[in-house]
């Protein structure tokens, strides 16, 4: 579901992943129905609304398919991911199925190395790609290989925030960033609250 925000790269290394594995591919463009939304509901200012915008309109399309298919929608989020909220709600946080959320990012690249998957895909910049340039690490307190160690060492030793931050070699700065992550996006992670009993 490429947008004008998708590097040429990006959708050939998706289309010959697709066809190594098997899998049936449709190419739906985005951005025409983002424009038709953003003509009706006004232009924001705002970059992450619009970039939200655009993941939720992906999601929408692939529920289209789902239902119309009598399918499921797998989501592509990891533990990582997941964990500090780094995700659109309702966007590609919206899945029926997590197939890898209980995968660190770092795993899921020796999963893909496992499974054949290209180096120049495996070794690419995790990037959403929801404007020209977009990167995780301009939004992240860290690389994934440092990111997972704290977070491995807070959520699944439960050590402290200290002894996270010396296991880790990570600045305790880094690691308060990273529980503030988590803390903020706990509403991404609930279901709605509901004021009935």
């Amino acid at each position: 579901m490429p947008s004008a925000s998708t590097p040429p790269s990006d959708m050939s290394d998706a289309r010959g992943l697709a066809s190594s594995l098997g899998i049936e591919t449709r190419e739906v463009r985005v951005d025409g129905v983002v424009e038709s939304l953003l003509t009706v509901l006004g232009t924001s200012r705002s970059k992450i609304a619009k970039a939200n915008l655009q993941a939720r309109t992906r999601m929408t399309v692939l529920y289209f398919y789902a239902n119309s298919l009598g399918r499921l929608v797998a989501g592509t989020g990891d533990k990582s991911e997941i964990l500090i909220g780094f995700f659109t709600k309702y966007g590609d946080g919206g899945a029926d199925l997590l197939p890898i959320g209980h995968l660190y990012k770092t795993q899921v690249r020796r999963l893909g190395k496992s499974l054949g998957v290209q180096r120049r895909i495996l070794d690419k910049p995790p990037s959403p790609q929801l404007w020209p340039g977009h990167r995780a690490a301009d939004e992240l307190p860290a690389e994934y290989d440092k990111l997972d160690l704290i977070l491995h060492y807070v959520f699944d030793a439960k050590l402290s925030q200290a002894e996270a931050a010396s296991r880790a070699k990570a600045g305790t700065e880094v690691v308060a960033r990273v529980l503030e992550m988590n803390r903020r996006s706990a509403h991404k992670r609930a279901l709605p609250p509901s004021l009935v009993g």
